[in-house]
C-alpha cells in the first residue's frame, strides 16, 4: 500500500489525543496502584508481603508482551494492535475495580498488562506515521511529554482519587477515559503497511521466558530475603536468552530485533536509552533517602523536592522533540545526557546541610538534561529502522526503559545492601557513570541516521 508521509493537521491532532490518553493511563498504573498498596492489603485481608504482585504482575505481563505484540503490529497493522490494546487495558482496569480477592486482582492486572503493552509496543510506530518526516522529532517529543507528565503526576493523582474515593477508583477512573480513546482511535489512527509473515509462536514464548526471568531476577535482587533465586533466575534468563538469540539468528523474520542490532546507530541509541533509564532509576530511588535520612525532611518536603526533575523534563521535551528535526539527534542526545551527568555529580556532592535552592537548580539541570536526551533518542531508534521494521523499533524502545528502570533499582539495593541507605552519594556516583556511557554511545552516533 501507499502510505501518505503523516496526516492531515486535524486529523493529526485526534490521533495523538487518543494516543496520548492511552499512553497516560498506561504509565500512571504502573506507578499509581504503589501508593494504595497498605490500603489494598487491608481491605483484601492480605499479607502485605503478597500484594506486592499486583505490581509484579502488571510489569511482567507488559514485559514478556511488548516484543510479541510489536512484531504482531508489522503483520496485522499497529492500529489494530494498539485499538485491542487499549480494549484489553480498559476491560483489565474494570477487572481490577471489581475485584474482591487478590488472586482475581492480580489476573485482572494481568490482563491490565497485556493491554498496556498493546499500547506501549507501537505507540512510537504510530507516531512515524501519524507526523510528517519533517516534524516525527516533534511528534516523539510530544510523546515523551506524555510519559514524563505521567510519571511526575501519578503519585499526585493516587494521593487525591484516594482521598475522594477507596481503591477501586484508581483503576475505575480508566474505564470512561478508555471509551473515549478507543472511540476516536476507531476513526482517527492511520492504517498501516502489513506484512505477510507468519507470527512466530516459539519466538513469543522464548521471549516471554527471557524476559520475565530477567525482571523477576532484577526486582528480586531489591525484594527477595534471599539472593539464591533471584540469581538463579537471572542465570536462567541467561541460558534462556542464549537460546533465544540462537533461534533470532536463524529465522527470516526475528520476533527479537536482531537484524536492527547489526545497525550501529540503533544498537549505540539502545545502549544509550539502558544506562540513561537506569541512572534516572537510581536517582529516583536513592534521593529520598538523602532527604530523608540525611538532611532530616519530610515525606511531603521529599516529593515537592523532587519535582523540578520531571518538571524541567515536560518544559524541554518538546522544545527537544523540535530541535531534533533541525540538528543532529546525536549530538543533543549527547549534550543532554552530559548535563545529566554534570547534574548527578552535583548531586553527590551536596553535604548535609544543602539548602533547597541548592537541591532545585541541581534536579533542574537533571531533567534539563534528561528532556534534552530522551526525543532525540528516541527519534534515532524509530528512524535508524527500515519504515516496514518500526514495530520492531518500537517495541524495544519500550523494552529498553523498562529494563533500564529495573535495573538502576536493583544497582541501589545493592549499593544500600553493601554500604548504608545514607550512602546515597555512592549510588550517584554510579548514576553518573551510567550517564557518562550513554552520553559515549549518543556521541558516537553523530553520522546521520538511517530513514524509512
Amino acid at each position: 500500500m501507499t502510505v501518505p508521509d503523516g496526516l492531515p493537521k486535524r486529523e493529526r491532532t485526534w490521533a495523538f489525543v487518543t494516543i496520548a490518553l492511552a499512553l497516560t493511563m498506561a504509565v500512571l498504573d504502573g506507578s499509581i496502584v504503589n501508593v494504595a498498596l497498605p490500603n489494598i492489603a487491608k481491605d483484601l485481608r492480605v499479607d502485605p508481603a503478597a500484594v506486592i504482585w499486583v505490581i509484579n504482575a502488571y510489569q511482567l505481563a507488559i514485559v514478556a508482551a511488548l516484543l510479541p505484540l510489536a512484531f504482531l503490529g508489522e503483520i496485522v497493522g499497529y492500529k489494530r494492535v494498539y485499538w485491542a490494546g487499549l480494549a484489553v487495558f480498559t476491560l483489565g482496569s474494570f477487572g481490577c475495580a471489581l475485584s474482591a480477592s487478590l488472586p482475581l486482582l492480580v489476573t485482572a492486572r494481568v490482563v491490565q498488562g497485556f493491554g498496556a503493552a498493546g499500547i506501549m509496543s507501537v505507540n512510537s510506530a504510530l507516531v512515524r506515521f501519524i507526523y510528517p518526516q519533517a516534524m516525527l522529532g516533534r511528534g516523539l517529543g510530544n510523546n515523551a511529554l506524555v510519559v514524563a507528565l505521567s510519571s511526575a503526576a501519578g503519585p499526585t493523582i493516587a494521593a487525591t482519587i484516594l482521598s475522594l474515593g477507596s481503591w477501586p477508583w484508581l483503576f475505575l477512573v480508566n474505564v470512561p477515559i478508555g471509551a473515549v480513546a478507543l472511540a476516536i482511535a476507531a476513526r482517527a489512527l492511520p492504517e498501516t503497511p502489513k506484512s505477510a509473515r507468519r507470527f512466530d509462536w516459539l519466538s513469543a514464548a522464548l521471549n516471554a521466558l527471557t524476559f520475565g526471568l530477567l525482571i523477576t531476577g532484577i526486582d528480586g535482587i531489591s525484594n527477595a530475603p534471599s539472593l539464591a533465586i533471584p540469581l538463579l533466575e537471572l542465570a536462567g534468563a541467561g541460558v534462556m536468552g542464549a537460546g533465544f538469540v540462537w533461534y533470532q539468528l536463524k529465522v527470516p523474520a526475528p520476533l527479537l530485533p536482531v537484524d536492527l542490532m547489526r545497525i550501529p546507530v540503533f544498537a549505540l541509541s539502545m545502549l544509550a536509552s539502558v544506562s540513561t533509564f537506569a541512572a534516572a532509576s537510581i536517582a529516583f530511588v536513592a534521593l529520598p533517602f538523602y532527604l530523608q535520612d540525611v538532611t532530616g525532611r519530610s515525606e511531603v518536603a521529599t516529593g515537592l523536592l523532587m519535582t523540578p526533575w520531571p518538571a524541567a523534563v515536560a518544559v524541554i521535551a518538546p522544545i527537544a522533540g523540535r530541535l531534533t528535526d533541525r540538528f543532529s539527534p546525536g549530538a543533543l542526545g549527547g549534550l543532554g545526557l552530559g548535563a545529566l551527568c554534570a547534574g548527578l555529580v552535583l548531586l553527590a556532592l551536596l553535604p548535609a546541610e544543602a539548602g533547597t535552592a541548592d537541591l532545585v537548580w541541581r534536579l533542574a539541570v537533571c531533567g534539563f538534561g534528561f528532556g534534552l536526551f530522551q526525543s532525540p533518542n528516541n527519534k534515532m531508534i524509530i528512524t535508524s529502522a527500515p519504515r516496514e521494521r518500526s514495530g520492531g523499533a518500537s517495541g524495544m524502545l519500550s523494552t529498553a526503559r523498562l529494563t533500564g528502570q529495573s535495573l538502576g533499582a536493583a544497582l541501589v539495593a545493592i549499593i544500600f545492601g553493601i554500604l548504608s541507605p545514607r550512602d546515597t552519594a555512592v549510588a550517584l556516583g554510579v548514576a553518573a557513570a551510567l550517564a557518562g556511557i550513554g552520553c559515549c554511545a549518543s556521541m558516537l552516533r553523530m553520522r546521520p541516521s538511517r530513514s524509512g
